[in-house]
């Protein structure tokens, strides 16, 4: 009989390792507006929301209800926003993408019409409006993937705002322990070899090793399913001299 590793005694997820809902707001999407209407909305607030390294923008439209957008670089408190068909291509405006000119920087991008904004949304990304053609319009993401995208769909003009929210260090344990606690992630991840044998099959020994091959079948019992698994190569490739 296998051991029971870490990952497999967490099961289906108790407390410590779910994304807590303490400290969250409201989910950021767009409005429901129609994608021919012209709103404008006035900046009332940046607020923090725990689990997420970008600001979150409070913004008032003009039917007189709040919804809450991850925040552009420059936005401050009291600016004026503009949604919907005939808005201007200028920062923190909301556009649908057939309307954005190419080469235009954006963030908060719906997947499909109407979704609210489901990518671009960690700090400091964004992406780019590459080109349009008749019924699509092709953006280019950090990634460096193109996409077709419907041209329907909305997005923010704009960086996110905190992009250098990942270059300051953590300087204790602690601090790192509530940053992934917040995001619902195991923390810290102990390396099997680290661990004593009676924790993980790569445990044990006089000094940190496996001590056996690191491949495993794909019908691996679970308690010993670790390592590579069914791996297609491993090892330094063999080059076979010409004669």
């Amino acid at each position: 009989m296998g051991k029971r590793t870490l990952v497999r005694r967490r099961g289906r997820g108790g407390k410590q390792f779910r994304a807590i809902i303490t400290g969250k707001i409201a989910p950021t999407k767009y409005p429901n507006f129609e994608i021919n209407e012209l709103h404008n909305g006035t900046v009332m607030d940046l607020i923090h929301e725990r689990g997420r390294d970008a600001p979150v923008a409070k913004i008032k439209f003009d039917d007189n209800n709040y919804s809450y957008l991850p925040a552009t670089e420059g936005t401050a408190v009291g600016n004026k926003i503009e949604m919907g068909r005939g808005a201007k291509p200028n920062p923190k405006n909301i556009l649908d993408l057939g309307s954005i000119p190419d080469g235009t920087v954006v963030c908060n991008i719906e997947r499909n019409y109407g979704d609210g904004g489901k990518m671009i949304k960690a700090a400091g990304s964004s992406a780019i409006v590459f080109s349009h053609s008749f019924d699509s319009v092709k953006v280019k993401f950090p990634s460096g993937k193109i996409l077709d995208m419907n041209p329907r769909c909305r997005a923010m003009i704009g960086i996110i705002a905190g992009g250098g929210k990942g270059e300051k260090p953590f300087l204790k344990a602690g601090n790192k322990a509530k940053y992934m606690q917040s995001r619902g992630r195991l923390y810290p991840v102990v390396r099997g070899i680290a661990q004593a044998a009676v924790y993980h099959p790569h445990g044990g020994g006089r000094h940190q090793h496996i001590g056996h091959p690191s491949s495993v079948g794909r019908n691996t019992p679970p308690g010993a399913k670790v390592g590579n698994i069914s791996p297609r190569k491993t090892g330094r490739a063999r080059i076979k001299k010409r004669q």
